[in-house]
């Protein structure tokens, strides 16, 4: 049995335990499972919105962070010393070369797998067009009012003069690195969920949303996770993916280079895994913007609306659908639980993020603010690849979303890793 087949059939053994304890089956004695709700607990609370804000305003001192850059290239430093900084110490990074040939622009495609958007062939009876989203198989219609989407490139169109310079600078081919660092098991360190998020974005802007928010939520969770009083008996990455905007290259380039070495022990003998085998992957790309559908003449509410949410995607027609659609209901179980102020749903349309480069390999799902496929892709959020995706266009209300969804995820990798607290 490969690597893949058999990292899978223990994370479905597993998933289906945790869903038979819920039934009232075979569920942990009360000692240990109280134990295990009070360090999750006690690791929730020390989320908070003030960190989580000051984490994602480091970030937008680089401006966009497209791939590239000095800017860019800056911005990896940057995660890396704070990662060093709050524990997690043994950073590594992936290099790899981005050399795409000129862009053909009847050509279609997207990112990941999956060929050219099906344009919009349909009129609704509020006057909206109805048609495919996302980049293939699994994208969501929307019916009734749309707005137009689509990517800044105009550094006029910014109008604040500090972010224009900022993000003067052209992206141009070569070497590329991005950052990743683990928390290291103390039972089953050779195996691992990754947690990741991107940290590049363009648009001209401050990439706050896209994908500041969950960078940022990625490098709280590294920092409570790396506490000295805090175990995992399962290992953690924390893995800043690069050019995700490209189309998820970063990613992919992780894949190609670290799959085969999963599981191996190097030295021999030492207890060092350094690709502990992968169990499942959680993707965070744009947190925070849930403000509803355009209106008729295309505009958006400047506030979250109250029926906001956590998304937790997986994608249905995935190799690994079952066993992902399983771990999106684990993570919701905690955000039931766990979450302060916004809930958390599922759904099956995983699209255009990082995650798309494990979903037939392992369990893999992606939480953002909502379906992107759908809601994202007909125009509901206004900031995405424009110049209002800035520190200004935000509130407590966006960020504390974000906030939320590191709630869910931390939550639900307590559980998932056997976490524990100073002995809890």
């Amino acid at each position: 049995m490969r690597i893949k087949d058999l990292a899978v059939a223990a994370t479905l053994t597993f998933l289906g335990s945790l869903a038979s304890a819920s039934d009232g089956a075979a569920a942990p004695t009360p000692r240990v499972q109280d134990a295990q709700d009070e360090a999750t607990q006690v690791l929730v609370d020390r989320l908070t919105l003030d960190n989580y804000k000051t984490t994602l305003k480091g970030l937008t001192q680089f401006g966009d962070r497209r791939q590239g850059t000095q800017r860019n290239r800056d911005a990896v430093d940057w995660i890396e010393a704070q990662l060093q900084a709050v524990g997690c110490t043994n950073t590594q990074r992936v290099t790899y070369k981005f050399a795409p040939a000129p862009r053909n622009p009847g050509a279609g495609g997207g990112r990941g797998r999956g060929g050219p958007t099906v344009a919009p062939d349909l009129t609704t009876p509020t006057g909206g067009l109805v048609g495919r989203n996302g980049d293939g198989p699994g994208g969501s219609s929307v019916y009734g009012y749309r707005a137009r989407t689509g990517v800044n490139r105009d550094l006029m169109a910014q109008p604040d003069e500090r972010i224009r310079e900022l993000n003067r600078e052209e992206p141009v081919n070569g070497e590329r690195t991005e950052v990743y660092c683990t928390k290291v098991g103390t039972t089953r360190p050779n195996e691992m969920y990754i947690v990741g998020g991107h940290m590049d974005g363009h648009g001209v802007n401050e990439a706050v949303n896209d994908d500041g928010s969950g960078t940022a939520l990625v490098m709280e969770l590294a920092r409570i996770f790396n506490a000295p009083d805090v175990e995992t008996e399962v290992s953690i990455r924390f893995a800043l993916w690069n050019n995700e905007e490209t189309g998820t290259n970063g990613a992919a380039a992780y894949v190609d280079q670290r799959e085969a070495l999963q599981g191996i022990e190097s030295p021999a003998g030492s207890g060092q895994y350094p690709e502990p085998t992968w169990l499942g992957m959680i993707q965070h790309d744009m947190m925070m913007w849930d403000h509803g559908a355009p209106r008729a003449d295309g505009t958006v509410s400047r506030n979250q609306r109250p029926e906001a949410d956590v998304n937790i995607e997986f994608q249905s027609d995935s190799e690994q659908a079952e066993a992902s659609m399983k771990l999106a209901f684990v993570f919701k179980a905690a955000a039931d639980m766990y979450n302060t102020d916004y809930p958390a749903t599922v759904g099956p349309h995983m699209t255009n993020t990082d995650s798309r480069r494990f979903q037939d390999i392992i369990p893999s799902i992606s939480l953002r603010e909502n379906e992107r496929g759908a809601h994202t892709g007909g125009g509901w959020n206004p900031t995405w690849h424009t110049p209002l995706d800035v520190w200004t266009t935000f509130t407590d209300d966006d960020f504390r979303l974000g906030l939320n969804a590191a709630q869910t995820t931390l939550s639900a990798l307590s559980q998932l890793t056997g976490a524990a607290v100073g002995g809890r």
